[in-house]
């Protein structure tokens, strides 16, 4: 059984405003993806990478790859519309190469900070119940709102999750998952685990970081400079 990293890097990044793709902003002489890569590359359990990439930087991402030694990067799969429709660009070019068995582990490219214990994790449980999504407690209180300005409840934060990922799945299931979405008429399913419970799956969880961010806005690429700096000081002690 193969266990297969799928990056999503199909997106423009939008929100952080600048004038490349995020999965492709260099930090500290490093292109973002490129740690990405790197975490799912110097895993043991990982077999193969594949990368659904933005179009036009096929050829900056085969570049990096053999710059930065990624030799498990295999395949590169075409984005999307939207995410759903990446993912499932994604897990339908895998299954022409690996067996319905093989796990998929669905990752944002811009997660970079993804640790060895999160793969692991994920992996482990999808081995065990069939699917991972990675989650983190939800610490803050959750307030209720109907136009963004005003609460006028609160919902318990011990009966929610934050997901994040990697969200792992057996090869044949989530490409079936994809098909029947599909037929149902959904298409904009804004994650793997949202596609299951909207398609009447249960989903399992898998332990996440807080550390385990996704670099959506320039605030975050702050954060991920910082983390950064945080992990070559724990290196340096060591």
């Amino acid at each position: 059984m193969a266990n297969i990293g799928l990056l999503i890097a199909g997106g423009s990044g939008n929100r952080m405003h600048q004038d490349i793709p995020k999965q492709f902003l260099t930090v500290n002489e490093k292109p973002v993806i490129v740690y990405t890569l790197e975490a799912f590359q110097n895993h043991p359990e990982i077999d193969a990478i594949a990368v659904v990439c933005i179009e036009g930087w096929e050829q900056v991402l085969r570049a990096y790859a053999k710059q930065f030694n990624i030799t498990k990067l295999e395949y590169i799969f075409p984005g999307g519309k939207n995410g759903q429709d990446s993912i499932r660009n994604g897990v339908y070019g895998l299954r022409e190469h690996f067996n319905d068995e093989d796990i998929v582990l669905i990752h944002d490219a811009i997660r970079p900070m993804v640790s060895a214990e999160i793969i692991s994790d994920c992996i482990s449980k999808t081995l065990k119940y069939g699917n991972a999504i990675t989650v983190i407690p939800c610490a803050e209180a959750m307030m209720q709102t109907e136009d963004g300005v005003i609460s006028t409840g609160s919902y318990p934060r011990d009966r929610l999750k934050r997901t994040q990922t990697p969200q792992a799945f057996h090869l044949g299931q989530i490409c079936d998952l994809h098909k029947r979405a599909l037929e149902a008429g959904i298409t904009n399913s804004v994650a793997s685990c949202t596609l299951m419970i909207e398609m009447g799956e249960q989903v399992y969880f898998s332990a996440g970081s807080e550390k385990n961010i996704k670099l959506t806005t320039v605030e975050d690429l702050d954060i991920f400079k910082a983390l950064l700096i945080a992990k070559r000081s724990d290196w340096l002690k060591g």
